[in-house]
């Protein structure tokens, strides 16, 4: 795959996106090892991010650094939206796919009342997904939930195929058509992750919740 000159930033090693963390190229590799092109890796590290790494906010949105980055979170095995998203931006950039953070605020129409009643709304601001460059396309590739937490909740799953520029994303409704996922605002695009910021504008948002940097 030929990488162009404004995609080298999305295949370098970041704090939070350590593609360079021994824990991070030992996983790449693992599970690229049968693989027999670039768009079977990128299945396959999806895959992983999204059912492995267990979908998790209550024990870990933290502002703290180190509790962020990509390799933490693969020890940890949870992780909430963001930091997934993180992981499998790592993986693919330890394996030379271009990746990036896409973040947006959304609304989950039928978010879980404990999650609501702790957030004190059902937006959730700076939601986390990571975007893989193959085949001259930014794909989107959201592993937030897994599979387990999502048959448990009758909620659609998300899926990748490194072909179907449609998919990867999280959908508009339930499988009975119930309304579930309205994208709000796109907050753009990142190289790494921008921890303070998140923090900052959720603050505003979180009032109840009494975090601070």
């Amino acid at each position: 795959m030929k990488i162009l000159d404004n995609l080298e930033e999305y295949l370098k090693p970041t704090y939070f996106i350590n593609s360079d963390s021994e824990t991070v190229i030992d996983l790449a590799n693992e599970l690229a090892k049968d693989t027999k092109n670039i768009i079977e890796k990128a299945v396959n590290i999806f895959y992983w991010t999204r059912d492995e790494i267990l979908y998790n906010p209550y024990e870990t949105f933290t502002p703290e650094k180190e509790k962020n980055r990509a390799s933490h979170i693969i020890s940890l095995k949870k992780g909430w939206c963001v930091q997934k998203a993180c992981v499998l931006a790592a993986l693919a950039r330890a394996l030379g796919i271009p990746s990036r953070l896409h973040f947006a605020d959304i609304r989950n129409h039928i978010v879980p009342e404990k999650l609501k009643k702790l957030m004190g709304t059902d937006l959730f601001v700076f939601h986390g997904y990571a975007e893989l460059y193959l085949n001259d396309h930014w794909f989107n590739a959201v592993p937030a939930f897994n599979i387990t937490m999502c048959q448990k909740l009758n909620l659609p799953t998300v899926e990748f195929d490194g072909i179907d520029v449609n998919k990867g994303s999280l959908s508009k409704t339930t499988p009975n058509g119930q309304m579930y996922i309205e994208y709000i605002t796109d907050r753009g695009v990142f190289s790494d992750l921008p921890l303070e910021k998140i923090f900052k504008i959720s603050a505003a948002f979180y009032e109840g919740l009494g975090f601070s940097l």
